[in-house]
């Protein structure tokens, strides 16, 4: 009889995973180290999704609700992996809860870290109330209480949003582009619009990238259906003159500098590898790459192969990725593991 999978993360990357192996009858474990399964969109409060619009409670709590009801998977919440030994086929598991288990692979969905804000402190957040970041504002709309400038909860005439916060910025250390940024943006600002119509929302950015299709269902129907306006800028400094935020910078295309005032002014926030990366590497003995996140041995080999053989990885754990495509990991990855192992997918334990 086959032992289990290991699925470290109980994001959407991990429920993909669990429900694949669960619909061949084949057994995991999935360890989640928070209280609860859903990962970022729900344990950040995400509103609708992108690009299917669909609140993050629906989408990903259905996910999670698939899983939780599928008896071929066990869940162990508020739990991380302390001890990860053997070789594929049969590795030895013990967890922070005491728990020790027997398993034959192992697939890292752990996700990311949303960028702290604080470290672009010239972009006034933490120090000024009404700046707020990306995740901030989707909390605001799928609380209900609707978009609100945190100092005294009025509606904002005014929302400067900007791009590349913790993104492409050598300066702090983030080199790369988070992916999803973008597009998120435009829908938040179209979200925005359709609440406040009497609203003004600006969207400042080095450039937009709105990948594939989402160029027309972002960021041209944010321009032309909900008169969302983007500014192609360099951004200095985000002030106050005691009543509005001040944005300076310079307008790129035309050369002159800008000191907008704004009721609220949203920061983009990028991804960061996860926080636990360094731990997640050592115990279970995989190489990161130069930025952090983990490696991916051979992307045109077997799906999500690490530096370790019988060790995987799926979704944001290996760099920026969307919601859709870190299901579709998930997926993938658990088929992957069943053919490395060779096994019938229909055995189970």
């Amino acid at each position: 009889m086959s032992k289990p999978i290991l699925i470290v993360g109980g994001g959407p990357a991990g429920l993909a995973a669990a429900h694949s192996l669960g619909s061949i009858g084949r057994s995991s474990i999935l360890v989640e180290k928070e209280g609860e399964l859903g990962g970022a969109p729900i344990l950040s409060g995400y509103a609708k999704l992108v690009p299917t619009g669909e609140w993050a409670k629906d989408a990903i709590g259905g996910m999670v609700k698939r899983v939780v009801d599928d008896s071929s998977v066990r869940v162990q919440t508020g739990a991380t992996v302390t001890s990860f030994d053997g070789e594929p086929g049969n590795f030895k598991v013990e967890l922070s809860n005491g728990d020790k288990h027997e398993v034959e692979a192992a697939i890292l969905c752990s996700g990311f870290t949303h960028f702290d804000s604080v470290n672009k402190p010239e972009w006034g957040f933490g120090t000024f109330p009404d700046v707020v970041t990306t995740t901030q504002v989707e909390q605001m709309i799928s609380s209900g209480g609707g978009v609100r400038c945190p100092s005294d909860k009025r509606k904002p005439k005014r929302v400067a949003i900007l791009l590349c916060v913790g993104s492409r910025d050598r300066q702090i250390g983030r080199e790369w582009c988070s992916k999803i940024c973008c597009t998120v943006s435009s829908n938040i600002a179209m979200e925005i619009r359709e609440e406040l119509p009497d609203c003004h929302v600006y969207i400042y950015y080095m450039d937009i990238r709105t990948f594939g299709l989402y160029e027309t269902k972002y960021y041209w129907r944010s321009q032309e259906e909900f008169k969302v306006k983007y500014i192609k800028a360099r951004i200095a400094e985000v002030t106050s003159d005691g009543d509005k935020l001040i944005v300076k910078g310079e307008d790129t295309l035309v050369k002159r500098p800008i000191t907008i005032p704004f009721d609220m002014v949203v920061h983009a926030v990028g991804m960061d590898p996860n926080v636990d990366n360094p731990d997640i590497a050592a115990t279970f003995g995989i190489d990161l790459e130069e930025h952090g996140y983990v490696g991916v041995a051979n992307r045109y080999g077997a799906m999500g192969a690490t530096s370790r053989p019988g060790v995987y990885v799926a979704g944001s754990a290996t760099g920026p990725e969307t919601i859709d495509d870190s299901i579709a990991q998930g997926h993938a990855t658990a088929m992957a593991v069943l053919t490395d192992l060779k096994q019938p997918v229909g055995e189970t334990a």
